[in-house]
């Protein structure tokens, strides 16, 4: 079987940046105006995301992102809320400054398999990313490395299809990735006055939404959530 690298999604563009408090509520306060918050959220605006990263004991995804491969792809199981009801398995790709993903559904069960190395059912599956990551798993050995916790705030603007979010409160596992665990024990990995902003969009900023983040003040090299849940091993 051969490794397929060709998209069928559309690649985009993703800016990333930390930010202040006080930038944060400046920032969402002038974009409710002009965004809509994303339906998925809660009463407060907001939602909580676990994801499970991908590495091998080399730590190839990791040293990759750090050296800025301009070609590299990341694999990541993704819940919502803590719920095993939607589970999905993400392919996040890197090509030069465009950035792509691709998805598919996988159940609770299927996880357990894949956390504890039982995966000759993944070579001959339906879903391409399942016999892709199959590929992965068994010529550079990666599993399920560490859990990622982080709440976001998402606004959309459907013009350019510009998405803008908040990511706080971010925290790992230390390696342990039975992300069903209600009662998992997470760590703090980023500094608690700061928020990390992501801006994605396929073609163009509107001029209203890039004059509002050129009024900030902004680090320029923020890390990945995958990065800062690695800072401990």
């Amino acid at each position: 079987m051969r490794y397929q690298d060709e998209f069928t999604v559309k690649g985009r563009k993703e800016l990333k940046h930390a930010i202040s408090q006080m930038d944060y509520t400046i920032l969402k306060n002038k974009l409710k105006h002009v965004m809509t918050l994303d339906t998925n959220a809660g009463r407060d605006g907001k939602y909580f995301i676990r994801s499970v990263y991908f590495d091998n004991f080399d730590n190839k995804i990791l040293n990759e992102k750090k050296e800025g491969y301009f070609k590299r792809d990341k694999y990541r199981v993704r819940i919502y809320g803590k719920s095993s009801d939607l589970i999905k398995l993400e392919k996040k790709s890197k090509r030069n400054n465009l950035t792509f993903k691709e998805k598919c559904y996988i159940s609770k069960h299927e996880y357990e398999w894949i956390r504890i190395g039982e995966i000759e059912w993944m070579e001959n599956d339906e879903r391409q990313l399942i016999r892709e990551l199959y590929i992965q798993m068994t010529l550079y050995q990666l599993k399920p490395m560490t859990v990622v916790d982080y709440v976001r705030e998402a606004y959309i603007y459907p013009y350019g299809n510009i998405r803008v979010t908040f990511d706080s409160q971010i925290k790992t596992s230390l390696r342990n990735v039975d992300i069903f665990n209600p009662d998992l024990a997470m760590v703090p990995v980023f500094d608690p006055t700061q928020v990390i902003l992501e801006v994605k969009y396929d073609e163009y900023l509107p001029d209203i939404i890039k004059m509002t983040l050129q009024m900030m003040d902004r680090r320029p090299d923020a890390y990945s959530k995958y990065q800062l849940s690695r800072m401990y091993g």
